[in-house]
């Protein structure tokens, strides 16, 4: 059985709330959960102290059992200096697509022709 630590969604429509919780990785997002380990608020201001509410040694216990964290679990502890997590790296994600980088070319191509121009 595959454990994760991940959010279990509450709260109203709108007005996000979530538990953190240790569950199966194949029971639903908002059902069956073996334990809760705290509570996360999106919507209050980052400094505030009830953000993040979790019993860091039950975190410590089942993530030694190898309950696997989700990405956002994972960056909720890390800024707790739980568990340190690696930062991501993708540097192809902010490169132009192709059909902008051919838009580039053809504004380019124009440019050193109407430079060529201005010359002559």
């Amino acid at each position: 059985m595959s454990l994760k630590i991940r959010l279990a969604r509450g709260g109203a429509k709108k007005r996000p709330f979530y538990r953190v919780v240790v569950a199966d990785a194949r029971a639903p997002r908002d059902g069956r959960f073996i334990e809760k380990l705290g509570t996360f608020d999106p919507v209050k201001p980052k400094n505030a102290e009830d953000r993040i509410v979790l019993d860091a040694e039950k975190v410590k216990e089942w993530l030694a059992k190898g309950a696997q964290p989700t990405d956002r679990v994972a960056r909720l502890l890390d800024g707790l200096d739980i568990k340190k997590r690696e930062p991501h790296n993708n540097p192809k994600q902010g490169l132009p697509k192709k059909k902008a980088q051919e838009r580039a070319a053809a504004a380019a191509a124009a440019a050193a022709k109407a430079a060529e121009e201005a010359a002559a």
